[in-house]
This record gives structure tokens, C-alpha cells and sequence, in this order.
């Protein structure tokens, strides 16, 4: 009776999808999808594995590419939202192909060249396909030698959707890039793209889902892939280059556990945060989640992280995720699309929104921001834009293809200094592979003159790490600044990537908001964020090390909460403060140490 079962709803699945292209299937399971997924995992081994993909790991060096690097294509599967793809793909093609994966390709254009969407850089497979969660069952970018060989990486997907299993067999041939897939033992490994964010260097993050898809406690023991969180990680290195896979508690309220559901990395160092209300719905795992994160790891460039944080929203009535506070769906900002220089991502309320919005604006200058109401909140049927209660948004149905010949750009942007004499380093990793033929940093104090440059030198051959100087600044100046490099091949490319409108930025310190009270053998930088409710970040370089002492204060002078006190090296160090569930006032920061004592004031909100 199962392998009828079995059968049955595979037909269902693979067969019948041209047939009733309007079903939607949740990013969840469907009812009765749990009961099926033992069988198809037992009873046909390897289904999908494809003549044209690899079982076998990459044999070179891997890297796993950030979603902030350079694609070439953007791929979604064309089923149940026309609305909201057909903006995606507005969006998308102006910044690079949209790969459309569909079963009538005449009425994709007719319903895309009707609201106005050119197709010059459109391409259509016909496929069959069962969901249009293709994050979750897509391929991920990634590099052999750093940037030498591009590949794609596709892991069995924890859903018995059979044709979706194939749409990454598809566009890799389609674009005629290899395939690897972890479909094998010793190799088989169950993943999805939702719970999976990678910095481009080597770190990757997770919920713990992936430990539990990946421990072989399906119904019939033996069908779902067996490992050990060792093991697991091994996989992940040998397919990813990933040498440190970051796993979180799940959240209790998140039905399929993905992290982009809350978080997001914007670039190698920073991380952006959903936020609910005091002690409301996932509020408390998510911020034990990030304290977690902050007590044990630093960013690849051995920084601590910087967070942001952006709000959770209720629904149009108040509720949240979970029974006891409305069980309404998981609305978030951080499940956006990165597309080369255009930011895509779901809106949901507009006092809600605009906090959001500009976040991400004040963090990512120059991105074009394009917002996409994913829950109707207007309430106009004829759209079927509340993908929401689905259980996904816009990162969910998107996935990317990086570009063949990357010229890869990696910096650590420089921090605020008082330094008004040196000129400022600037580092970065810059790799073709035809090479480097020159590298500057365009640098201006003032948004309204032009950019400046400064040559950028080879230091370091071995690590591809090529330096360049902006002058010294006088006290309480701004600059900005972003890398422009040409690879021997012509190639040219900039970081961040809509250069000149984007850029990082630090401050030459002067009258900050902040009182030395004694000569100072540390500079302390402004905190942020600032207002605050949440996590805030308190940044220190010493000069010399020594025990000190990092405290709170409140408006009267009591000692609210000792956030250190021991012993500190030379260098920069962050401290951090929850301020979550402080009272909303004024509050000072103290760092004291045998020579010195800095406060600097602090909004609660």
C-alpha cells in the first residue's frame, strides 16, 4: 500500500504540473507530504542525479561566493504569484539575465510584456516543476581556486517534490556550468538555500535544522542521510570551502526553521537582525541566538560582528508568529535578493517599512532599493500578492548565478579614527583570474566634489592583498571611499559595487560626543546603534593593555550593569550592552581604566 501510495504521488508531483500550474505548494509541507518523504528517500535512490552532474567533491580548493558578489543570471520558477514575479523579473533584468523556469513560455512573455517588462534579457526553459521555493531546492554558487572555475553546488532538498529536484539540472546545463551534487553516501547531505548564509569566506551560517534533516531519524531509520555534525561540516567543506558552519538553536515559532526568515549578512562583518517586542513570539531564541553568535565568533577579519536591527512586523490586526500571540505568518525584512547593484525586498506595512527601508539605505549606499508588497496589507484580490502566509517572501523564490570570471574585491572598511597625521591603509584581497593589472581607491571628503585617487600596490602576492593610502584628514572630517580595479584581461570592477553612488565611509574624530576626562591611552569610538533597544556595540582600541573597566550608568548616576571588568591587549576590542529591557531614558557608557576614563552618552528608546 505505501509503493502505491508512493507512486501515485509522484505522478502527482512530477507529472501533472503543467496541468495545474496555480497550485501552490507551501515552503512548509503540504498535508500528507511528511508521510512520503521516508518512501521517496528509500525507494529511489538517487532519483534525480543527473549524467551530467558530479557525486564526487570539487577536487580543487572551493569558495562558497557571498550573495553580494557579482551574478550573471537570477533564476525563479513561474507558478502562483504572477504579481510579485513579474516585479522581480522588472527589477532583476536590468542588472543581469532572468532565467525563467516555466511550463507555457508564451504566456510568461504575453503576461510580461503587458505590464511593460522588456525580454532582451529574459531566457524561458520549459520544465516541469512543483513548488516555486527555488532558493530551497536551486544550486549555489561557487569557485574553484578562489576565482578560477565556476560551479554549482546542489544538495537533496528536504521536500519530495521530485521536478523540483531537476530545475538546477536545468539551467546549469542551460548555462553549461558543472553540477555537483551531494546526493551520494558518504557524501549525501540534505540542505536548503533558506538556512544557509555564507561571507564569501570560508564562514557559513544555519538553524540547526541541518543537524536534524542530516541525523537519519526518519520513520524508516535508514532513508534520511546519517551524519555526525562532524561529518556534516567535512561535506560542507569539501563541496563549500566553509572551514567554520555557525549553527543555531531553531526558532520555536519559525514552522520551517530557515535563518533568512530573521537575518541576514549585508557584508562580510555585518549582520542584520529581525526584532519582535519584548518577550513576544521568537524575540527571546532569536536574541539568545545572536548573543550566542557575538560571545563566541568574530567576522572573518577577526572583527567583532556589527548588527543591525530591523522590526519583525504584526499582522494587519496585531498578531504575531505563534498561538499565544495571534499565529500569524513570519513577516520579515531580511528575506531580500541582492542583485549586483539593486536590492529587491518584501513590504508589508508602511510604519513598519520605512524603518526597514532606510536601515538598510543608511548601510547600503547606493543600492537601488525596490520594494514588493508580499502580504497585500491593501487587500486587493485580483494581485495575489500574500505570498507570506505561505510561508516565504522574496529571497525564498530567487536564487542567483554567479558570473564566470569574477574580479573579486574583499575589504574590511576602515573604523572611525583620531589619527590626524598617518595616512590611512586601505587593504583589500583583489583577484582575477587573468590578474591584476592596477588597483586605486577613489577617495572625497565632500559628496558634492569628486572622487580623488590614490594608487593601490601588490603587498602581499600570496594572499592577493593589494594597499593603497588616503591622505591624513584634519579632525571631525568625513570620508568616502570606495577600490576600482582593472584585471589584466580588461575587466573592470568596483566595491562596493554601485560605486561611485555607493561607498564606505569612516570619521577623522574631532568634538565627538564624547568627554575624556583623562589622558587617554585608548580612543573609543561612537557606539551604535544609537537610539537604542537591542543589542549595542561599544568599539575600543587600546593602546597599551591593562585591566579596565566598562559600565552603565543612569541618568542619576547608578550603576545599572558592569558589562566588563578584566584584563585587555592592545588593539580594538567591542564590548556589547543589551539594552532590551532597560527603562527608555539617557544612560552613559563608562570605559575606566588606571589612566583613563571615557563616557560617552547612550539613548534607550
Amino acid at each position: 500500500m505505501k509503493r502505491i501510495y508512493y507512486i501515485l504521488c509522484l505522478i502527482y508531483l512530477s507529472q501533472g504540473v503543467f496541468a495545474q500550474e496555480q497550485v501552490i505548494l507551501p515552503k512548509g509541507f503540504a498535508p500528507g507530504e511528511e508521510l512520503m518523504m521516508d518512501t521517496y528517500l528509500q525507494q529511489v535512490s538517487n532519483p534525480f542525479e543527473q549524467s551530467t552532474s558530479i557525486t564526487t567533491p570539487p577536487g580543487l580548493p572551493v569558495r562558497t561566493a557571498a550573495q553580494w558578489e557579482e551574478v550573471q543570471a537570477l533564476v525563479i520558477t513561474w507558478t502562483g504569484f504572477p504579481a510579485i514575479l513579474r516585479e522581480i523579473v522588472r527589477a532583476a533584468q536590468t542588472e543581469c539575465k532572468v532565467i525563467i523556469h516555466c511550463s507555457d513560455s508564451n504566456a510568461v512573455k504575453t503576461n510580461l510584456t503587458n505590464y511593460g517588462i522588456p525580454l532582451t534579457n529574459v531566457m524561458f526553459i520549459k520544465v516541469a516543476f512543483n513548488s516555486i521555493w527555488i532558493r530551497d531546492y536551486g544550486a549555489n554558487t561557487c569557485y574553484l581556486n578562489d576565482v578560477d572555475s565556476l560551479i554549482l553546488v546542489d544538495w537533496m532538498y528536504n521536500r519530495p517534490r521530485p521536478a523540483d529536484d531537476l530545475v538546477p539540472v536545468a539551467y546549469a546545463d542551460l548555462l553549461g556550468i558543472p553540477l555537483f551534487q551531494t546526493y551520494s553516501v558518504p557524501n549525501n547531505l540534505m540542505n536548503t538555500g533558506g538556512n544557509w548564509m555564507t561571507d564569501g569566506l570560508g564562514t557559513a551560517f544555519a538553524s540547526k535544522l541541518v543537524l536534524d534533516e542530516n541525523d537519519g531519524n526518519g520513520s524508516f531509520s535508514l532513508s534520511y542521510p546519517n551524519h555526525t555534525e562532524s561529518e556534516i561540516d567535512q561535506i560542507i567543506q569539501a563541496y563549500h570551502g566553509v572551514n567554520r558552519y555557525i549553527k543555531m538553536e531553531v526558532l520555536p515559532y519559525d514552522g520551517i526553521h530557515h535563518i533568512d526568515m530573521h537575518m541576514k549578512l549585508l557584508d562580510e562583518e555585518t549582520l542584520l537582525v529581525g526584532q519582535f517586542p519584548d518577550g513576544i513570539s521568537d524575540g527571546p531564541q532569536m536574541e539568545a541566538n545572536l548573543q550566542y553568535v557575538l560571545s563566541n565568533f568574530q567576522s572573518s577579519f577577526n572583527t567583532p560582528y556589527k548588527v543591525l536591527r530591523v522590526p519583525m512586523p504584526p499582522s494587519t490586526g496585531g498578531s504575531y508568529p505563534g498561538a499565544p500571540y495571534g499565529n500569524a505568518s513570519y513577516r520579515n525584512y531580511s528575506n531580500f535578493v541582492i542583485v549586483n547593484k539593486t536590492i529587491i525586498m518584501p513590504i508589508y506595512q508602511e510604519k513598519y517599512d520605512t524603518t526597514a527601508i532606510r536601515v538598510i539605505r543608511e548601510n547600503m549606499p547606493g543600492y537601488r532599493i525596490v520594494t514588493i508588497d508580499a502580504d497585500d496589507a491593501n487587500g486587493n484580490p485580483d494581485l495575489n500578492q500574500n505570498i507570506i502566509v505561505q510561508g516565504g517572501v522574496i529571497h525564498c523564490i530567487t536564487h542567483l548565478v554567479g558570473v564566470k570570471n569574477p574580479l573579486r574585491i574583499v575589504h574590511n572598511d576602515l573604523d572611525n579614527t583620531f589619527d590626524v597625521v598617518n595616512p590611512y591603509a586601505v587593504d583589500a584581497i583583489i583577484q582575477h583570474k587573468s590578474g591584476i593589472a592596477s588597483a586605486e581607491v577613489l577617495w572625497r571628503t565632500d559628496t558634492t566634489q569628486p572622487y580623488l585617487s590614490a594608487p593601490m600596490t601588490l603587498t602581499d602576492a600570496a594572499n592577493a592583498i593589494w594597499t593603497g593610502y588616503i591622505p591624513a584628514q584634519p579632525a571631525a572630517t568625513t570620508v568616502y571611499y570606495y577600490i576600482h580595479a582593472t584585471a589584466v584581461s580588461g575587466k573592470e570592477q568596483v566595491r562596493p559595487m554601485p560605486a561611485p553612488a555607493g561607498y564606505w565611509s569612516f570619521n577623522v574624530m574631532g568634538n565627538a560626543d564624547i568627554e575624556e576626562t583623562v589622558s587617554s591611552s585608548v580612543f573609543q569610538t561612537p557606539l551604535y546603534p544609537n537610539p537604542s533597544k537591542g543589542i549595542t556595540c561599544i568599539p575600543t582600541y587600546s593602546y597599551q593593555e591593562g585591566d579596565v573597566h566598562v559600565f552603565v550608568r543612569d541618568i542619576h548616576g547608578r550603576l545599572i550593569e558592569s558589562i566588563y571588568n578584566g584584563h585587555v591587549t592592545t588593539g580594538e576590542r567591542n564590548f556589547f550592552v543589551n539594552t532590551r529591557h532597560y527603562t527608555p531614558g539617557i544612560y552613559t557608557i563608562t570605559y575606566q581604566s588606571r589612566s583613563t576614563v571615557l563616557t560617552q552618552k547612550l539613548i534607550v528608546k
